[in-house]
């Protein structure tokens, strides 16, 4: 177990290089097994989460080659199927939920797909029936062992077959697996209600360079030929979006002057938009974004005067893992904001530590909390807390970088999930943070 002890009260300053997007490497990852052809895939992060997948995968007789940071090559012309049924695939794939996403490719290609309850993030219900539901739209049949907390998926004999496909949600993994299982399933298969982020959009688009059929990237509704075979290709992820919301709520929170490179500005959707309406300014320049330091920033109001509500929805609306970067990043701005979290229901349950820290927050239920903010009247001040996930754990640390006095954070292999080298690259900037190995 490791901890960060944090001095905080310190503005930071510098360029910050944004990595590969989490979100997109683990579904990227999981196409690699729709081949036995190479495929070389750049801004690969590296996070838990991510070398967690890759160590998977080589698990799986993927031949993994690391060409240099963050660039790696795989070829899955040797895959051990048994492998699934292994204590080893069940110990590792139940610590990482993005595994889930090896099912589609999996069934696809070689007529079966399992996969062990997944782990992850404790921020409620994420339930996998969008997943396997639409698989058996497809022709598979469920299996689940009760005891082994064990589900998968089988062809039948005669192989599966294109279906029109109505998603009861637009799940992200979802659609993503369902997608990667129909591009070798003969047949058109139509998935409405799908999901349509940039990500998705980033899987799609590499499966088209493989040979796939897909129609409609971008939009909630997917037709999809299925070919007999994929090749090979190269792909380069995209910045990651939930860190580059994570900086624009750090630099706002500790007054310091940022420069973020290279964004991906084009795929942000509505995040800069969220922050601007916080009173932080954000500009673009090129393809990076700069923020100035900021004394004070004001929460704007609705044209009747009401107050805002910051809510998170499917693409196009709000990305639901910045709320908790938001929610902090209100408790020093000027005014009042409501935070409505409508897509989990245990994501707010970190505000009681910053309540500790000395912000003013109103836990209405488990999807609101109102957040008066302090306006640099009263600094946070330092506690010992301990991450619940990746996203409350950087808003946490956020807190305690611009709280008085020296904070602590545990269990922070959750944070190391999901940004890379996030210290080191703090105290580039200036950051007073080091990590405690027990």
């Amino acid at each position: 177990m490791a901890s960060f002890r944090i001095t905080g009260g310190y503005q930071l300053h510098g360029d910050v290089q944004t990595q590969g997007a989490k979100n997109e490497v683990l579904q990227i990852l999981c196409a690699v097994l729709l081949t036995a052809e190479p495929v070389r895939v750049t801004n690969v992060p590296d996070i838990v989460d991510v070398n967690k997948l890759i160590e998977i995968l080589g698990d799986f007789g993927v031949k993994v080659a690391k060409n240099g940071p963050g660039d790696y090559t795989f070829q899955a012309d040797n895959i051990d199927v048994d492998f699934l049924f292994g204590d080893t695939y069940k110990n590792k794939g139940a610590s990482l939920r993005g595994s889930v996403m090896v099912v589609g490719p999996m069934l696809a290609r070689f007529g079966k797909g399992y996969i062990p309850k997944p782990g992850g993030d404790k921020i409620g219900r994420r339930r996998l029936d969008t997943h396997f539901e639409g698989f058996m739209k497809l022709g598979a049949k469920f299996v689940y062992e009760e005891d082994a907390h064990f589900y998968g998926v089988e062809a039948p004999a005669e192989g599966l077959k294109g279906a029109y496909i109505l998603l009861d949600e637009p799940s992200v993994t979802g659609t993503a697996n369902i997608v990667m299982a129909a591009v070798l399933t003969p047949g058109e298969t139509t998935i409405y209600n799908a999901a349509c982020e940039p990500y998705l959009q980033q899987l799609c688009s590499m499966l088209v360079r493989m040979g796939a059929r897909i129609e409609g990237i971008g939009s909630n509704r997917l037709v999809i030929n299925g070919v007999e075979r994929l090749g090979g290709t190269e792909h380069r992820c995209l910045p990651d979006m939930i860190e580059i919301g994570s900086w624009i709520g750090l630099a706002a929170m500790t007054q310091s002057e940022l420069t973020i490179k290279n964004a991906g500005i084009p795929h942000l959707g509505q995040i800069l938009n969220v922050f601007r309406k916080l009173g932080i300014q954000i500009e673009e320049r090129g393809d990076d974004l700069y923020i100035p330091s900021q004394k004070h920033y004001e929460i704007g109001a609705y044209l009747d005067g009401s107050m805002v509500t910051i809510a998170d929805g499917p693409w196009p609306l709000f990305t639901p893992d910045l709320l908790s970067i938001v929610l902090v990043t209100a408790t020093q701005a000027k005014g009042s904001v409501l935070i409505h979290q409508k897509m989990f229901e245990s994501r707010l349950f970190f505000v009681d530590k910053l309540i500790d820290m000395g912000a003013q927050i109103i836990l209405c239920d488990p999807h609101r909390a109102t957040v008066i903010g302090h306006d640099r009247n009263f600094q946070l001040r330092a506690t010992t807390m301990t991450s619940p996930d990746i996203r409350a754990g950087i808003a946490l640390l956020i807190a305690a970088l611009s709280a008085e006095g020296t904070s602590t954070i545990h269990h922070i292999e959750q944070i190391d999930r999901g940004y890379e080298r996030i210290d080191e690259r703090l105290r580039a900037l200036g950051a007073r943070i080091e990590r405690i190995v027990d």
